[in-house]
């Protein structure tokens, strides 16, 4: 595509920007962001110098600037109806509800929908349907697959669910997702020098280490996966560590323990967490991104953020259907 041709979007539930920063290399402007939490405006802002909106619940779809790409990873709230194929009533009382009253409304060429894992099993399917079946109603074919980002260069197994729906007069019939550089990537590979991490090395008379590190394989790589290497006190939630030579465990936004949010990790012979900037590399987020001032408003939007590598992957195969052309 021609570099210089602007191809406007907007960011609903935007949280830090995952997906301006995959959006940004493809040519794209963001017209219009929203985000109810203000910690994540407020780094949205210092990023990229755009104010999100607040509660989009409250915010008329006529007020919404003009688009042909909608970008979301909207929560997954009950569907308390889901599953009586009520189509667009069905979704009413939810956030999915305002994704599709947008899009109904100004009728982008593509929405890119982002969930976690469990979002397709949902109450037996029964909400992935309803959300299928809305998308059906209001014009869009809907392709989807779940992802793990492990496939994508960066150190860690996250799991999540992808929807692209293409407006049906575009006429896409078919969408693969596959798109994976498989390039193999362990801990060690986004830690920070030893001599800017100290406030978060953990010394306790409780650590105890029942492992080595993981054998490579035949092909001289370490297993893309969490390799435990020994314990904190009980080994509870948060009290687990792990190897540097494998992947990361989940982030989560809300998890405890001494190693909590991101984790206990063996780096250089000493036990710590990971630090905030390695949570961003975790991700695939930019050396030059602004990080929050306080680690732990950053633990927790890295938590409830997106892998950059997987967007950027997915939205690559979705300019090679030339429906910007």
């Amino acid at each position: 595509m021609n570099p210089k041709r602007k191809i406007d979007y907007i960011d609903l539930f935007c949280g830090i920007g995952g997906f301006h920063i995959a959006l940004k290399k493809f040519g794209t402007k963001c017209v219009f962001a929203s985000e109810w939490d203000k910690n994540c405006q407020d780094v949205y802002f210092d990023n990229f110098k755009i104010k999100p909106s607040g509660d989009i619940t409250k915010i008329h779809e006529k007020d919404i600037p003009s688009h042909q790409i909608l970008c979301a990873g909207f929560p997954c709230q009950a569907f308390s109806i889901s599953g009586k194929r009520l189509g667009f009533k069905d979704t009413r009382g939810t956030l999915f509800f305002d994704i599709a009253r947008i899009a109904k409304y100004h009728k982008p060429k593509v929405l890119l929908l982002e969930n976690v894992k469990n979002f397709k099993e949902h109450d037996n399917g029964k909400t992935l349907s309803t959300v299928l079946s809305t998308l059906d109603e209001i014009g869009y074919n809907t392709f989807y697959k779940v992802i793990n980002a492990s496939s994508y260069g960066v150190p860690q197994k996250r799991e999540r669910i992808y929807l692209v729906s293409f407006r049906k007069n575009l006429k896409i019939k078919n969408f693969s997702f596959d798109n994976s550089n498989n390039k193999e990537s362990v801990i060690k590979d986004i830690i920070l020098p030893d001599k800017e991490t100290k406030k978060y090395v953990i010394k306790r008379d409780d650590i105890v280490l029942t492992k080595t590190k993981p054998i490579k394989d035949m092909f001289n790589s370490y297993p893309q996966k969490s390799f435990r290497v020994g314990i904190v006190n009980k080994g509870g939630q948060g009290e687990r560590i792990y190897s540097q030579f494998g992947h990361a465990i989940a982030l989560t936004a809300y998890g405890g323990g001494v190693g909590a949010k991101t984790g206990l990790y063996q780096i250089n012979n000493k036990i710590r967490k990971l630090a905030p900037r390695e949570c961003a590399r975790l991700f695939g987020f930019p050396e030059n991104f602004k990080l929050h001032q306080k680690d732990s408003v950053s633990y927790k939007q890295f938590g409830n953020t997106v892998v950059v590598n997987v967007l950027e992957s997915i939205i690559k195969k979705i300019f090679e259907t030339r429906i910007f052309n």
